[in-house]
């Protein structure tokens, strides 16, 4: 997770920092799906800026959603829990 005060600040600390953990990876023979792996921008404020984030993983550019599941428990990209409390009530 990085906190950042804008959203291309946002995406340039994700892009350094992502690019640690490939070289760690690669080093320690460690392979990420790429195909699995999302980025998404959780945010409360109502910005006037776009809202669209660029993350590449090994030459492949990562899939933006609006809400994910990790670890059982759905995120929004408000962090309001609307979702997991649907998938929730479903299940």
């Amino acid at each position: 997770m990085i906190k950042a005060d804008t959203i291309r600040e946002a995406q340039n600390i994700t892009i350094v920092e992502l690019s640690k953990i490939s070289k760690w990876a690669v080093n320690n023979k460690i392979r990420f799906n790429k195909h699995k792996s999302k980025v998404m921008l959780l945010t409360r404020r109502k910005r006037k800026e776009r809202q669209e984030i660029y993350i590449h993983l090994n030459n492949k550019t990562l899939t933006q959603v609006q809400c994910m599941k990790y670890l059982g428990i759905m995120f929004d990209y408000k962090l309001t829990f609307k979702e997991h409390i649907n998938y929730m009530a479903e299940n």
